[in-house]
């Protein structure tokens, strides 16, 4: 089947949906959404702390902002995106509760801001603990009474058209590569299926799943990387994988792992061994607030000291009542548990939580590939640089929609439909029989990105991943040349693509800096 859409956009997060319902508000085409799941299933789900903007202007301010994001990313971001971002939240933020979007309140009806590590001011609006769910619920019940919106759920993109589909030679040197839309699996029909369009989004989210244990849903697979950088487009910053330093410790639970919000640090929470003694004085003076990375390796090393599958974060010492109200989905999830938060310490650890690096794009969020638009996590921006600050993120997906949009419509006109795109050819394939070897290729992934490139790092390390992965590469494109294509082998090529661009990018930088830290090269002078 061939289909054709002016917009076709390729996720479901707030990313892809502000877009959409921005682009709708124009009137000028058809617009389509490809969810490779249910609609609710999105990343954005998953985030608990809340979003970052500047509206307590007594005692903040865009400066402060702009600030400690630099600080947070070692200095290695893009103050242009940086600005952008922070100056055009405030108007962003009237957007999504105009959208149907809930923060919490104060009784004077001012938003109830919470602060978290890295921030210097209380400046994080959030929807109890809950924000991520709540922002989703209200996108979804916007896009669903849109008319203009065409849902496609359960559907994947295997890959993006380009000339190349055509039959011209395409290299990481050739100039105006063009993206004409992309190859979608049905899951109904199992046929791939062509989609055209005019302009394509890319918002497929974040790819924590290629580690053991990651906050992200198990459909956190790359898949926007991973196909952009297949079809010679350019990626950026692959090394700086966030890890969350405080993932609930519940063995088995690990895609995802349930997170325990930053805000509970941010609330006054201390970080402590599971003997009671606080533990993060010896490695920032900022204490349990200190930037995610600094805490996770803390607390990575701290666990390697002492033999230790986790250390405990406690809030014992604050009123319950309190506690109970700020945190009532993680006050139920430990209590499930046997642990009332109230008066007992809860079990944490660091998990795969967001990466920084992505898909190259410039202010509007324009890939290096033409007609190809990229945002939210599965983009590089600049924003984050080495490291994110907490509760950039949600933020900057709706930013970068805003201005992906404005450039798309005011271009859109120009670009037309390309008729001559061969449909998908699987003549010759088999139906795949041999899942097992999926399934255990998948845990091999994981394994070797947890050993080998996970918070602390060495050459060697990442040289055995480099050739480990490198071994499943050659496996999986033999095997996926020879099946049809499926949802899970797909994402398996995927995962293998994120792992070894995460990979070659950490072994080409001969420093230790934000996110990336190497036990063979000195720390940078910024890391204190």
């Amino acid at each position: 089947m061939i289909y054709k859409y002016d917009f076709l956009i390729i996720g479901a997060g707030v990313a892809g949906m502000s877009y959409a319902l921005k682009v709708a508000r124009a009137k000028k085409g058809k617009i389509c959404m490809i969810c490779k799941t249910s609609l609710d299933e999105a990343n954005t789900s998953f985030a608990q702390g809340g979003v970052a903007s500047v509206t307590n202007l007594l005692v903040d301010d865009f400066n402060k902002h702009i600030e400690d994001t630099m600080i947070a990313g070692d200095y290695i971001s893009d103050r242009k995106a940086v600005e952008q971002v922070v100056t055009k939240a405030p108007e962003q933020i009237k957007e999504l509760v105009g959208w149907g979007v809930n923060f919490d309140r104060k009784d004077d009806g001012t938003f109830d801001l919470h602060r978290e590590g890295g921030h210097s001011e209380f400046r994080i609006l959030h929807h109890a603990d809950d924000t991520g769910a709540e922002i989703q619920r209200g996108l979804m019940a916007a896009v669903r009474a849109c008319p203009d919106i065409e849902i496609k759920e359960n559907h994947f993109a295997v890959e993006i058209i380009t000339q190349h589909h055509l039959g011209a030679k395409v290299t990481r040197r050739t100039p105006y590569i063009n993206c004409y839309g992309a190859y979608v699996l049905n899951p109904e029909t199992q046929k791939v299926d062509t989609y055209l369009s005019k302009v394509t989004l890319m918002c497929t989210g974040g790819c924590g799943a290629v580690y053991q244990t990651t906050t992200n849903p198990i459909i956190a697979t790359g898949d926007g990387e991973a196909m952009v950088y297949r079809a010679k487009g350019t990626v950026q910053d692959m090394e700086f994988v966030q890890f969350h330093p405080t993932a609930l410790y519940s063995p088995g639970e690990t895609h995802p792992a349930f997170l325990i919000t930053e805000a509970m640090r941010g609330y006054g929470g201390i970080l402590r061994l599971p003997n009671g003694q606080s533990f993060m004085e010896k490695y920032d003076e900022r204490l349990s607030l200190a930037p995610r990375d600094i805490v996770a390796r803390a607390i990575d090393k701290e666990m390697k000291i002492h033999g230790l599958d986790h250390v405990c974060l406690d809030v014992t010492h604050k009123d319950a009542a309190e506690t109970r109200h700020h945190f009532p989905n993680i006050y139920q999830k430990c209590l499930s548990m046997g642990i009332d938060i109230t008066t007992d310490y809860i079990p944490v650890r660091p998990a795969a939580h967001y990466m920084c690096g992505g898909i190259k794009v410039d202010l509007n969020g324009c890939s290096s590939i033409e007609r190809l638009y990229a945002i939210g996590e599965c983009s590089c921006t600049g924003l984050h640089g080495g490291n994110r600050l907490a509760s950039n993120s949600l933020i900057e997906a709706v930013v970068y929609a805003d201005a992906a949009a404005k450039h798309s419509l005011e271009h859109i006109d120009l670009y037309d439909f390309n008729d001559k795109v061969p449909e998908w050819n699987d003549e010759g394939t088999m139906t795949n029989e041999e899942q097992v070897l999926i399934t255990q290729s998948v845990k091999e992934v994981g394994e070797i990105m947890s050993n080998y490139v996970g918070i602390v790092r060495s050459d060697l390390r990442l040289k055995r991943a480099w050739v480990r992965l490198d071994t499943l590469y050659e496996e999986t494109e033999q095997l996926f040349k020879r099946v049809k294509a499926s949802k899970d082998i797909c994402e398996l090529r995927n995962m293998i693509n994120v792992g070894y661009l995460i990979t070659r990018f950490a072994l080409e930088r001969k420093e230790s800096r934000g996110l990336h830290f190497t036990i063979d090269y000195p720390v940078h002078a910024y890391d204190k």
